[in-house]
């Protein structure tokens, strides 16, 4: 696989990272699963996270993001019970929240967001979604298809990992979000037919080409739920970046 993005470690960027995690509220885990062979993006993906860990403030003598490293080899219970498939995977929560493939690149803004409002116990959703996403009764598997240069991408990831949370933080964890990188996991992006990024299917239908609004998004999201979603062509929902 040819390299496709930049691993930016910089002292720069670690200042950045350590000013912006500076304002962490309560702790947050990180659960990381790797492979120790046969996968090209395992070891920048843990430079990334440990990066992120090593730049997090200390209370009591403890760091507010803790980094949980689960290895394929070693550690097979916690993929099953983290319904992990691929590697690498970067899963919050039960593994509700998660990224399939590595956090590079315009990523990066997405995964710092949703640490903060984690820690913030605030997904910034409305209070009607929130309502809503309290009542959901089926399951909805949200797979946002990104590329690490992809610009907007952030935001739908946002988007879609904000419903996830807000329903795990109702007791109703009923929503997987999923944000899989393309050029690490083709066949999904070849299974719906992806030409441009952000990509959003929900429950196996592609729905949006671009970043949705909230509210559009939310009656996709129950119609799923209910299991009311059909095939109708994906919504272009503005921007979006050619493969």
């Amino acid at each position: 696989m040819a390299r496709y993005y930049v691993l930016d470690l910089s002292e720069d960027f670690r200042r950045e990272l350590r000013e912006t995690l500076a304002e962490m509220v309560n702790p947050v885990e990180v659960h990381l699963f790797l492979s120790k062979g046969g996968c090209e993006t395992c070891d920048d993906t843990l430079r990334l996270l440990k990066a992120f860990e090593e730049e997090a403030p200390t209370r009591d003598g403890e760091k507010l993001l803790k980094l949980n490293i689960y290895y394929k080899e070693s550690d097979g219970e916690k993929f099953s019970e983290f319904k992990v498939e691929r590697v690498p995977t970067v899963a919050f929560l039960g593994g509700e929240v998660r990224w399939t493939g590595i956090p590079a690149g315009e990523e990066i803004r997405a995964l710092v967001e949703v640490i903060m409002r984690i820690s913030e116990d605030e997904s910034g959703l409305e209070d009607t979604t929130k309502e809503a996403l309290k009542g959901l009764k089926g399951r909805v598997h949200i797979e946002t298809i990104i590329t690490p240069s992809c610009p907007y991408c952030p935001y739908a990831v946002l988007l879609a990992h904000m419903f996830a949370y807000e329903a795990w933080k109702q007791g109703n964890p009923v929503i997987l979000s999923e944000a899989v990188e393309a050029y690490e996991n083709p066949d999904i992006a070849d299974k719906y037919g992806v030409m441009s990024v952000p990509s959003i299917a929900i429950n196996g239908y592609l729905v949006f080409v671009g970043v949705p609004y909230e509210e559009d998004f939310l009656e996709y999201v129950k119609s799923a739920a209910e299991g009311r979603l059909t095939v109708r062509g994906p919504i272009r929902a503005g921007e979006a970046e050619e493969l």
